[in-house]
């Protein structure tokens, strides 16, 4: 991943809760609690709590290395914490195996997109799709990310490999939609893409988030991301050290030193 900091000086190890988060009261569709993660014997993640709740936008923000795709891995159930527990809608998923998330409504388009490059646009759709007993509504579906994206419907029948970064980047969203996802987890979309790129792939995340969808978002630019974010956490080495509404952590001064170069 590529680190996401501007020269400047590091935000406080302390943990901290910026002023005006306004979070949700309720059941959280998604609950990490002291979540402790290892690879080896590397500590990745070290006491990672968080909430996701319905309808949210959630973006989670870090230089390299700070734990934001092996967090995204350990809920996803790629990476199994060694203590803590992850709830999905006040089920403890903790020890379910990986493929069993997306039967339960967790979605994830990944970093480094992993499109199918010898398949058809529309065959990765129906990829996404596969593990589906509903079968009579993928009509709807692939209806919906064709809207989505329009770009897509085009080149329904082009194979994967030959779709420009951008496209490809739609492509693996689009395959994310069609498992139907309450939880729709996105790890760096825009990485890699063009300026006007991005702003597409930032304003149809939007959209995605409007008909539905709650969303944890894991994103480089941090600008963008925090401007589309209800609410956002911030992660170093493994820790989540501050907390708050996205915008006020557009304007939080050592975010700001951090990650948006001051």
């Amino acid at each position: 991943m590529t680190d996401d900091r501007a020269p400047g000086t590091p935000v406080s190890a302390t943990a901290t809760a910026v002023p005006a988060a306004s979070v949700p009261t309720g059941t959280p569709l998604l609950r990490l609690t002291e979540v402790h993660s290892y690879y080896g014997n590397i500590h990745a993640l070290q006491g990672i709590s968080l909430d996701v709740f319905p309808g949210e936008i959630v973006t989670l923000l870090g230089a390299n290395g700070a734990g934001k795709t092996t967090t995204l891995k350990t809920i996803h159930g790629l990476l199994r914490p060694r203590t803590g527990t992850i709830e999905f809608e006040g089920k403890d998923i903790t020890t379910m195996p990986a493929h069993d998330h997306v039967r339960i409504g967790i979605g994830q388009s990944p970093e480094g997109r992993r499109i199918f490059s010898r398949m058809s646009v529309l065959e990765n759709l129906q990829m996404g799709s596969y593990s589906r007993k509903d079968k009579g509504s993928l009509d709807d579906d692939f209806a919906r990310v064709f809207e989505l994206f329009p770009r897509l419907a085009e080149r329904r029948t082009q194979h994967g490999g030959t779709l420009s970064g951008g496209e490809q980047q739609m492509l693996a969203i689009g395959r994310a939609l069609m498992t139907r996802p309450k939880l729709l987890m996105l790890d760096e979309p825009s990485m890699g893409l063009a300026p006007i790129l991005i702003e597409l792939i930032f304003k149809i995340t939007q959209d995605i988030n409007h008909q539905g969808t709650t969303i944890l978002l894991v994103e480089q630019n941090a600008r963008m991301a925090l401007g589309v974010a209800d609410r956002a956490y911030v992660l170093q080495t493994g820790r989540i050290i501050k907390t708050g509404a996205g915008q006020a952590l557009l304007e939080d001064e050592e975010v700001r030193k951090a990650y948006l170069g001051g």
